[in-house]
């Protein structure tokens, strides 16, 4: 059986590093304290686990065969995005001197159940399954230990990846002492989020 790692595993290293709704849901759930992090990164990581599942059981397939089905999925993956995005622009804004500019999470389950939210709920996470294992895959191969494998090194490596960020987000929250900044920093990502979304809507 050939697979062909190399250029599944750059595809993957490149998804991985360039950032997204996951990304940011995740470094500003950090930038609050550690522990938050890691729950939004346990949710994103979860997230992604049901679409590795459901394209390892041919799930994904299905969806794509029926138009209307992705559509809905797509539809809610940018409506959740942008009620987030709108969200934490409301609290941003309402900050003031002396403030913080947005309250911090308190809620370890609804920290969770975003992170989960925002990658189920993501149709580029779903095509990127679609895409990425079938052109890895061996043709000649049995398709579902294939398909399992590539999954489990998929949602491995973004696991891995969470473990190298979530710590590297202290620094940022000694920077974010400031109201200033961190009103700024959560602008930023909800400003981030809603551009995610429309990119989304337009693709």
């Amino acid at each position: 059986m050939h697979i062909a790692w190399g250029s599944f595993l750059l595809a993957l290293l490149v998804l991985i590093l360039v950032p997204g709704p996951d990304f940011v849901l995740v470094t500003r759930n950090a930038a609050s304290g550690a522990r938050w992090g890691w729950f939004a990164a346990a949710g994103v990581t979860c997230g992604l686990l049901v679409h590795a599942s459901a394209a390892t059981a041919g799930l994904s397939a299905l969806v794509m065969a029926v138009p209307g089905a992705l559509i809905v999925v797509k539809v809610l993956g940018v409506g959740y995005l942008a009620f987030m995005g709108v969200q934490i622009l409301r609290h941003a804004g309402s900050g003031t001197a002396g403030e913080e500019s947005a309250p911090a999470p308190t809620s370890r389950r609804a920290v969770f159940f975003r992170g989960v939210l925002v990658d189920v709920l993501n149709p580029k996470v779903l095509l990127t399954f679609l895409t990425l294992l079938p052109q890895a895959m061996d043709p000649a191969g049995d398709p579902m230990p294939q398909a399992m494998m590539l999954s489990a090194v998929a949602v491995s490596l973004f696991a891995t990846w969470w473990l190298i960020v979530v710590p590297s987000v202290g620094w940022l929250s000694a920077f974010l002492a400031a109201p200033r900044r961190k009103q700024a920093f959560e602008r930023c990502c909800g400003g981030a989020l809603l551009v995610m979304a429309g990119s989304i809507a337009l693709a």
